[in-house]
């Protein structure tokens, strides 16, 4: 069984300044934009990390659930975890143990090449827990969700590489931690600093406790840095530099490895 991280969901109120702020500061670029989102009520625009992604979505209708989303969490900030899993099989099975846990499907969508499945973030807590399969089978080439494989040509590494981890905060972070952990069945294990995470193929979600007001939610991500100089400066002159190791992106907390 293969699990990796594939892609995050961030949700803004205004999708133009944040996507600028992570073209400066990242020197990412714009791969793809699925207008089928606006079904949802949203925009939105994926920039490929590597072989992963960052999408940003934001509400372009008053009743979109995203809309609902930031004012619960009061802003702009993480809002899906998708994952891509090596085969339908394995998919299907974990389907049913969200489903033997009173788990419910939030959306589904299946093609001759792709089915898309979205866990309900009320049941799993922390964020939608996305696990996705591509009949091509390619985790580091073609993804639907950006359109295929034409993304390749936006990547650009000189300054990010990759994520390291995903960061889920809760009041309960344990019990978070054992409830991702089951529906995955994958087992827990402790980081260096003895917090709890996930590790999946290529990443690892943490699980930590929330103490920044904003309440359960999918909080932070580690990324591996290339050029610190540049990313340091273009964050200050955007006013997104929190520390030397951290910078606030779409109100998520972006840890430099």
């Amino acid at each position: 069984m293969s699990i990796r991280l594939r892609q995050i969901c961030l949700v803004a109120r205004e999708l133009a300044p944040v996507i600028e702020d992570f073209k400066e500061i990242l020197r990412l670029e714009v791969c793809f934009v699925d207008k089928g989102v606006a079904v949802f009520g949203l925009e939105n625009s994926l920039m490929p990390v590597g072989s992963n992604f960052v999408e940003v979505v934001a509400p372009i209708q008053e009743n979109a659930a995203a809309g609902r989303y930031l004012k619960r969490r009061n802003g702009d900030g993480g809002y899906m975890v998708i994952c891509q899993c090596d085969s339908h099989e394995v998919q299907q099975a974990r389907k049913a143990r969200a489903a033997a846990m009173n788990i419910r499907v939030a959306w589904e969508h299946q093609s001759k090449t792709f089915h898309g499945m979205q866990l309900h973030p009320a049941d799993t807590g922390g964020a939608f827990f996305e696990i996705d399969w591509d009949a091509k089978g390619e985790p580091e080439g073609n993804w639907e969700p950006a359109g295929g494989d034409g993304w390749h040509k936006a990547v650009h590494t000189d300054v990010v590489t990759r994520y390291e981890a995903v960061e889920l905060q809760s009041s309960d972070p344990r019990g978070l931690a054992e409830r991702w952990s089951s529906i995955a069945e994958i087992p827990l294990r402790e980081d260096s600093r003895g917090r709890l995470e996930m590790p999946l193929d290529n990443a690892s979600i943490r699980f930590v406790e929330a103490n920044d007001g904003r309440g359960e939610g999918l909080g932070g991500v580690d990324i591996v840095v290339n050029d610190r100089q540049h990313l340091m400066e273009a964050a200050e002159r955007r006013g997104r530099r929190v520390s030397n190791d951290q910078i606030l992106l779409c109100g998520t907390r972006f840890y430099l490895v």
